[in-house]
């Protein structure tokens, strides 16, 4: 893979203010993967708390970009090479959004769709950066009609936010979380978290400064959930944040990118989880150096082969979904009987799958997304 990297400098429309810092502008470093000739994009915005920044990344990419190899789909692989090289988490997690975003393209499916996700995600919160009360009550009235959370910056060290708070509070009804950025003593919080209570605040995050050993009181004692964010950044943190905190904030600059930002959370959807929940059958099958790192995955062709056709026994009627060669496999497996549905992007898929003599298969040449959010359109709608 071709990688190459640069910093663009994004001018922010207004002074973002938080406890520790003020900026006119955000650094990123934005990197382009080329792989036989499809080109996959990635940023990240190194955070100064954790010495990086957008030289630093840049200079990670320009050096350890040949840990990347020659496949892209060698996720697993790939990331055990960048985690061998410390620090640098901005510039890994843009490699790894690249990566993803190449993927998607080579295979013809949106990331969300690759990462077993619904197209939307939950609401977005706008941040109303720390300023004086009224201030901040009034930048919160203008997001009102357009966001659904707002998340408030605290931390003045002036002993008035508990007056940001309710000074925004009467001005919108909309869900309030607030983020101290390491900023309280163990005192401070005790004595403004039941007054943010009282204010409706769904979140306090990180009120205490990373490590701090007043964690687990403030846990037992809080009014109001804890979330961390310094505290956290990958998968190894996990545990030990559920000491001190109720949740956590991932970030995908300090994590290191898409995988382990999902290693550190919980599984709550995808079609893995639902085939799970449901008890429904499932074969995985692939390669050792495609897949053998997921749990449950059968190498042994010949073994996936036959788990294939014990699980296809009762089939009646087969979906595929833009799963190219996989659909042709599948189809050479199945009885003439099982009606065959292929949807790919891809007109030769569905033509090769009729062509090897599955007479019984359907072709659908569109988006999977579209299709699939017809299906369930059609699926929820009462016959009439």
């Amino acid at each position: 893979m071709q990688v190459d990297a640069r910093i663009v400098r994004l001018r922010l429309a207004e002074t973002f203010v938080i406890a520790r810092e003020a900026s006119d502008y955000a650094d990123v470093v934005y990197v382009t993967l080329t792989h036989k000739g499809v080109s996959g994009f990635g940023e990240a915005a190194p955070i100064e708390r954790y010495e990086e920044s957008a030289e630093s990344a840049k200079a990670f990419v320009d050096a350890h970009g040949g840990l990347l190899g020659d496949d892209p789909f060698a996720l697993e692989e790939i990331g055990e090479r960048l985690a061998s090289v410390p620090g640098e988490q901005a510039a890994k997690a843009a490699l790894d959004a690249a990566l993803h975003d190449l993927q998607g393209k080579l295979l013809g499916l949106p990331v969300f769709q690759l990462l077993g996700l619904p197209r939307t995600g939950p609401p977005t919160s706008w941040t109303i950066w720390l300023g004086d009360p009224d201030d901040m009550a009034r930048r919160a009235e203008r997001a009102a009609s357009t966001f659904r959370r707002l998340k408030l910056k605290l931390g003045g060290g002036d002993g008035l936010d508990v007056e940001r708070v309710r000074a925004v509070r009467s001005v919108t009804d909309l869900s309030l979380q607030v983020d101290v950025n390491e900023w309280w003593s163990l005192e401070e919080a005790l004595e403004a978290l039941p007054e943010l209570a009282a204010l409706g605040v769904e979140y306090c995050e990180q009120p205490l400064p990373a490590g701090d050993d007043g964690g687990r009181v403030l846990k037992e004692r809080s009014a109001i959930p804890i979330y961390v964010d310094e505290d956290c950044h990958t998968l190894a943190d996990v545990a030990t944040c559920a000491e001190v905190a109720h949740g956590i904030n991932i970030k995908l600059a300090k994590s290191g990118g898409i995988r382990e930002a999902v290693a550190a959370g919980l599984v709550k959807s995808g079609v893995m989880y639902e085939a799970a929940k449901r008890g429904t059958p499932f074969v995985l099958a692939g390669s050792i150096r495609d897949d053998g790192p997921l749990a449950d995955v059968i190498t042994d062709t010949m073994l996936a082969q036959q788990a294939y056709v014990e699980t296809l026994k009762a089939a009646g009627c087969c979906l595929m979904l833009a799963t190219a060669l996989h659909s042709i496999a599948i189809g050479n497996l199945l009885p003439a009987r099982v009606r065959t549905i292929c949807v790919d992007m891809v007109e030769s898929v569905p033509v090769k799958l009729g062509n090897r003599g599955s007479m019984q298969a359907i072709g659908l040449v569109t988006d999977v997304g579209y299709f699939l959010e017809r299906l369930a359109q059609e699926l929820r709608t009462p016959p009439a």
